[in-house]
């Protein structure tokens, strides 16, 4: 048992260092190949902060675990957008891109929104495809903002330079592996906890493994907000609660066993609906354009209250 929190507590700290190298890499990359800050802080960021959620949800997929494998994309989504959110609200009010919140606000929520009705009817095979071929067009959507040779603002977040290209492509293909590694540890030996304190495998995934997945999002959050990069804050999270639902969602449909496919044990309706509902009111809240640190307190409070539902 305590080899196995140690192991836990060592994958955590792999995977929160090596997201970040990844997500450092990726954004330099972007910068130096010209994207715009939208198309990098949406797509480059927000997929790259949700790659602990997807490369954990995948391996528990792979082994049939898929209690575990949802909570931790449910889990991580409700933290997303009230822990994360909450907290960055609190240093100092968001002021926020309107035009990124009236784009992605929708995009995010209905994503979210489309996974916990999938979710609450069993996922399988068709579910994975539906939801793979929505999160293509929703890249698509968003290519379309890239506009190479933009000028961007994700120099001052990152204070890239002058970069080596070669550099960062190593740096992101390190990030990736030790993500996979960082992942792999998590997985096994929170199964592990699960198993000896006789909790179900949801319930780990809603608290422990999301919380531990949501810390990229959380450090890039952070930093970016310290840096006064609106459109890189607001896009991560809700770029990440698109990719965690839509790609997160067809992976574990995908992946998981035929003999296990269906519906998840230990994710009941209620968790589901805090998911949807979570997002919206996020939305709701940045809808001005701004987060005030009263809004902050609210999403902090509702984290609150959501997390003994998600381990009740």
């Amino acid at each position: 048992m305590a080899v196995a929190v140690v192991l836990v507590l060592a994958g955590l700290v792999v995977l929160a260092w090596c997201a970040d190298q990844l997500v450092l890499g990726a954004v330099r990359i972007g910068e130096r190949l010209g994207l715009s800050p939208a198309f990098v802080g949406v797509v480059v960021v927000g997929i790259g902060t949700s790659l602990p959620e997807l490369a954990v949800s995948a391996l528990a997929a792979g082994r049939g675990e898929t209690g575990l494998a949802v909570g931790n994309l449910v889990g991580s989504n409700i933290l997303n957008v009230t822990l994360v959110l909450g907290l960055v609200g609190i240093v100092a009010p968001v002021v926020a891109e309107p035009r990124v919140v009236r784009t992605l606000g929708p995009l995010s929520v209905g994503a979210v929104g489309l996974f916990a009705v999938l979710v609450g009817g069993g996922l399988g095979r068709s579910e994975g495809t539906v939801l793979a071929t929505l999160l293509v067009l929703a890249l698509l959507a968003q290519l379309r903002t890239a506009r190479l040779g933009s000028p961007s603002v994700m120099a001052v977040p990152v204070a890239i330079g002058q970069v080596s290209l070669v550099r960062e492509v190593l740096r992101t293909a390190v990030g990736l592996v030790g993500t996979l590694g960082g992942a792999q540890l998590l997985v096994g030996n929170a199964t592990v906890i699960a198993d000896r304190m006789g909790m179900s495998q949801a319930v780990i995934g809603f608290t422990l493994v999301a919380l531990g997945t949501s810390l990229p999002e959380l450090v890039t959050s952070l930093q970016a907000h310290r840096r006064g990069a609106s459109e890189l804050l607001v896009g991560n999270l809700l770029g990440s609660n698109l990719v965690n639902s839509l790609a997160g969602g067809a992976t574990i449909a995908l992946a998981t066993p035929t003999t296990a496919a269906g519906r998840v044990p230990g994710v009941g309706g209620s968790v589901l609906t805090a998911m949807a509902l979570t997002g919206v009111l996020a939305w709701m809240l940045l809808a001005g354009g701004r987060l005030s640190r009263g809004g902050a307190l609210v999403l902090l409070a509702v984290c609150a209250v959501v997390l003994p539902l998600l381990t009740g």
